[in-house]
């Protein structure tokens, strides 16, 4: 479904002419379906690849492919979940939710529906009228998610999604994400500099290196699904860790 052929992106800085390099060659494909995370050190360019994948800048080389067409612009067949949850200040759970839905002109019976849907799957039944200043940082993520399974994308990009909130929401929204994955079987390509965080909701992992990022090597998650949090303390849990994590420290 996502394929990178050769990216490569430069940025140039028009005080001393000097080019910095971010990404370097990227190349990997994202099975229909799958739930495939690339993990990194911060700086490593993660977040520029998501912008690239999602259309909002270009790569300086090489191509990216989504169902088989180039991405030249961003479009709602790839939805973005960002760190910060990017809702509607002044509109209600409710509005966020269904708001891609009206843009899709959606007729308002049918996105009404629809949108209830999807906060019954975040578990927000209750929180329809409420406004995101009311709202945890942990059940605005849920909002975000929300919003973005209603449009029914392509796939979903998420950016650091759980990277402001505590060890304790972070782990119970790890819990939250793969089971509405075990759901909706939706394609979920994830960046993150969370270890833990990508084995547990992987199918395969990315290990990009530091700037320029490249990727190292693509790791299978053999650990069966469903998963729960309890198999974060299994030897091979914490062997697949420990791998990952000696490869990051020679990056």
């Amino acid at each position: 479904m996502i394929r990178l052929k050769d990216v490569s992106k430069s940025y140039g800085n028009l005080n001393n002419g000097r080019i910095i390099e971010a990404l370097d060659k990227i190349s990997f494909e994202v099975k229909p379906g799958e739930f495939f995370s690339v993990l990194g050190p911060s700086g490593c360019g993660k977040t520029t690849l998501i912008n690239i994948i999602a259309g909002f800048i270009k790569p300086t080389r090489g191509e990216v492919y989504f169902d088989g067409k180039s991405i030249k612009v961003p479009w709602r067949d790839r939805i973005v979940v960002f760190q910060e949850h990017n809702l509607f200040e002044w509109k209600t759970v409710f509005s966020n939710v269904e708001f891609g839905l009206k843009a899709k002109g959606i007729p308002k019976k049918q996105r009404r529906e629809i949108a209830q849907r999807f906060i019954d799957l975040v578990h927000l039944k209750g929180f329809e009228d409420r406004y995101p200043f009311e709202l945890s940082g942990g059940i605005k993520q849920r909002v975000a998610l929300a919003r973005a399974l209603a449009v029914d994308p392509g796939c979903i990009l998420m950016d650091e999604p759980l990277g402001s909130l505590d060890s304790q929401m972070r782990e119970k929204l790890q819990i939250e994400i793969a089971s509405l994955w075990e759901r909706t079987k939706k394609t979920i390509l994830m960046v993150t500099h969370d270890t833990e965080e990508a084995i547990f909701l992987s199918d395969r992992v990315a290990l990009m290196s530091k700037a320029p990022g490249k990727i190292k090597q693509i790791i299978s998650i053999d650990i069966p699904r469903p998963r729960n949090v309890s198999i974060k303390v299994s030897a091979h849990f914490q062997c697949i860790k420990q791998k990952l994590w000696e490869e990051i420290i020679v990056v």
